[in-house]
């Protein structure tokens, strides 16, 4: 079997030696062409000049998994290999966190899986998207700058969620409206479930959503201090906020339709797409083939 190898060089756990051995792995079941990125969007360059490989494989993190589900131009199945701090999709579709070992699962599985893929304003996505807090979460990351590439880590993260709610005094009142649904403080968009992990932890912010399915909103009507260790509960144990009347839960969606009363910040996949007013989230059913341990 012919294969297209793209690996981002500079994500958080890519590495020449990582490299050479992912494409040994992948070489023992037959040839593979490997691409290296060279600036930031270039992997969705290199998935449109994928030619006749009968597949891809991406080794990188979640970005660039994004860029290459935006660059494709054709049905051909996708085999992701986690390079990343976080890769929240290979983790959630039960791939191997080690890459030879992921490579190898998948260099030798016939097992396919065809799985949904969100857009927001026509961008793809493949496991989230936010509107507000978490968009900001992501921006204030980046604004740290990269390591030779890489993100900063959940204690990042982390110190950065905290500033965010201490400027905001604990409280985010009710500030977009999700059309013909109500009004929200900030709205999270998954895909599947788990929303994205916290180390080993996986945070089950929309625990209905479905690589399967349409996309699962879950948007807080308002959000005060003393409502955090509920919040907290909610996104690691995967239970109540579908039932909660503090929380808008819209479950299998096919579009939203966000409106916003003021610029805020929008992200895919971890990926900032600046400040908007407005975003259509749809869902793309059976998008992608995606290659899956056997």
């Amino acid at each position: 079997m012919a294969a297209a190898l793209i690996v981002n060089p500079n994500a958080t756990g890519v590495t020449p030696d990582l490299t050479l051995a992912v494409e040994r792995e992948l070489a023992a079941a037959g040839k593979v062409e490997t691409f290296l990125t060279e600036r930031p969007l270039h992997a969705a360059e290199l998935a449109a000049q994928t030619g006749d490989a009968e597949r891809v494989y991406v080794f990188a993190g979640d970005g660039g998994y994004n860029e290459v589900v935006n660059g494709l131009d054709r049905d051909v199945p996708v085999g992701f290999i986690p390079g990343g701090s976080t890769s929240v999709l290979p983790r959630a579709l039960g791939i191997p966190r080690d890459p030879p070992e992921a490579a190898r699962a998948l260099a030798h599985s016939t097992t396919e899986r065809s799985i949904t893929l969100g857009r927001a304003n026509g961008r793809r996505f493949t496991f989230s998207a936010g509107l507000g807090l978490d968009a900001e979460l992501v921006r204030r990351v980046d604004e740290l700058g990269r390591d030779r590439g890489k993100r900063g880590s959940d204690l990042a993260f982390a110190r950065k969620l905290v500033g965010i709610f201490a400027e905001n005094r604990g409280r985010f009142e009710p500030s977009m409206e999700v059309v013909g649904v109500g009004s929200v403080a900030f709205a999270l968009v998954a895909n599947g479930n788990p929303y994205s992990y916290v180390g080993r932890l996986p945070l089950r912010i929309a625990p209905q959503a479905s690589f399967e399915g349409g996309l699962d909103l879950v948007a807080p009507r308002e959000l005060r201090a003393r409502l955090l260790p509920q919040v907290a509960w909610w996104a690691l144990a995967g239970r109540g906020q579908d039932r909660s009347p503090k929380v808008l839960y819209v479950h299998d969606a096919d579009e939203l339709h966000v409106v916003s009363e003021t610029p805020v910040p929008l992200q895919v996949d971890g990926e900032d797409l600046g400040d908007v007013t407005e975003a259509v989230f749809e869902a793309e059913r059976a998008a992608l083939r995606v290659v899956v341990p056997g």
